[in-house]
């Protein structure tokens, strides 16, 4: 079955035919770097990562770029408030997100380029659209230069608007624009604004919009056309209708398509820092919930899907994340790690159906299912192949346990070895505390245990343990 994504300007499930043979380019657009990430902005590298992971299990060789927005009027803000470098703002956030994507085991991209590494890349590009009559510089001695929308027929098409019917841009006064909906290519230099957060340029000193670095950047890195362009469902517009215009409006032919993810949000509302709800990792920590839980958490539900974020749910998806876990450590133990496996063809058909990671969970709990049975039954040969099968569809995921991401490094065999003797040895000393009646001992040892996420379970043959519920 040939992959098949939703692409938002034909409003339709279309097959996947790269523009070149077994090369993909993907552009991602990232975050702006004026605050921390919250778990709602982390959803989209969790997302667009299953994207990537897929691609390379197809043998596509893929070059993923994620942008960060390190220039912004919202950083600008936040410099003046705190009395900092814009630059080192963004530079503090950006090694957040880098710590935070980390954490998710999301793959690190091909390049992540910076809006102000870019410069040259955008005056280029200003020029060419000035050149053709699609932008305009200022007349208001503001140093600004415009995109003039209604020099571009095709204008609203992604977003499925009519000009007439949009809103005026907010990104700049409208004194010096012809088009209220005119958007800016590049801002001049205002009274009041950081005194290092200007560049030199043929319309006078001033910095980038924000549209017109994400043009650049896909065009610096994955030439004037490419194949997937990815952002989320708020960023439709007016942010990626720009994008598209002032590109082709330069004649570049721009991305083949584009695919969008649904948001996270809570309480019915958007999150975010300015609301006062957004969540970040270090408080779903403190909910007892580990990153990979999260990450479990975000594939369950289709990508282009609304999640409205609640602690039930994230509790829940954590407590099914573990049982899992919990069927690979209980197979390890029988038949060792051995290598990943064939995923079954319904698991592939379900990705293959617009990445449909909830259909292909399904599939996974089909042989996650047998793969118990086995092992109640002592079939050692099914607990082998469903062990090797449940582990290459958790690594499409992000989600395999005995993934170096989550084992700390540490190779799995290495590690359980280590572990199994720290537990041993607590179990031991248990036993002995049982021998001798101490019924205190023993109890304190079994909930000390299971507060480092270790449950013990007292069956005829003895104690076994499994990673379960943290307390």
């Amino acid at each position: 079955m040939t992959l098949r994504l939703y692409d938002t300007a034909t409003r339709s499930v279309r097959d996947f035919v790269p523009r070149e043979a077994g090369k993909v380019g993907v552009y991602l657009c990232g975050l702006t770097l004026q605050a921390p990430p919250h778990i709602g902005h982390l959803r989209s590298g969790v997302n667009y990562d299953v994207l990537r992971r897929w691609l390379l299990a197809a043998g596509f060789e893929v070059t993923f770029i994620r942008n960060v927005t390190d220039i912004d009027d919202k950083i600008l803000i936040k410099a003046q408030e705190q009395e900092r470098p814009f630059w080192s703002i963004a530079y503090a956030n950006e090694l957040k997100l880098a710590e935070a994507y980390r954490a998710l085991n999301v793959l690190p991209p091909t390049y992540e380029p910076r809006a102000t590494g870019h410069i040259p890349e955008m005056h280029q590009l200003i020029a060419q659209l000035i050149e053709r009559g699609h932008a305009y510089p200022a007349t208001d001695d503001s140093g600004d230069v415009y995109f003039d929308v209604r020099s571009w027929p095709a204008y609203g098409a992604l977003s499925n608007q009519s000009p007439d019917e949009m809103q005026s841009a907010a990104d700049a006064p409208e004194r010096g624009k012809r088009d209220p909906r005119d958007f800016a290519l590049w801002k001049g230099v205002k009274p009041g604004e950081p005194a290092d957060a200007y560049w030199p340029s043929p319309w006078g000193l001033g910095r980038p919009g924000w549209h017109i670095e994400c043009s650049a950047m896909c065009w610096r890195y994955l030439g004037a056309e490419f194949d997937i362009h990815g952002g989320g469902l708020d960023l439709i517009f007016p942010h990626h209708e720009n994008e598209l215009a002032q590109s082709q409006a330069a004649d570049l032919p721009f991305a083949r398509y584009w695919v969008h993810h649904g948001l996270l949000g809570i309480g019915g509302t958007k999150m975010g820092k300015s609301l006062g709800n957004a969540l970040d990792l270090a408080y779903v920590a403190g909910l007892g919930v580990r990153p990979v839980e999260l990450r479990y958490y975000y594939v369950a539900a289709h990508y282009r899907s609304r999640i409205d974020y609640s602690e039930e749910a994230l509790r829940e998806a954590a407590v099914a994340y573990r049982r899992i876990e919990g069927f690979v450590q209980r197979s390890v133990e029988r038949v060792g790690v051995g290598h990943l496996g064939e995923m079954p063809a319904a698991f592939a058909a379900a990705m293959d159906d617009d990445l449909n990671t909830s259909a292909a969970l399904a599939v996974l709990h089909d042989v996650l299912r047998d793969g118990n049975n086995a092992l109640a039954g002592g079939d050692d040969v099914t607990v082998r192949t469903a062990l090797a099968s449940v582990r290459a569809m958790l690594d499409i995921l992000g989600v395999d346990p005995l993934d170096p991401a989550w084992t700390g490094g540490a190779r799995a065999s290495d590690l359980r070895g280590v572990v199994d003797s720290l537990v041993a040895l607590a179990l031991e000393q248990r036993a002995q505390a049982r021998v001798r009646k101490d019924w205190a001992a023993a109890d304190a040892l079994r909930d000390q245990l299971k507060r480092a996420g270790v449950v013990v379970e007292d069956t005829p043959q003895g104690p076994r343990w499994t990673i379960g519920e943290h307390d």
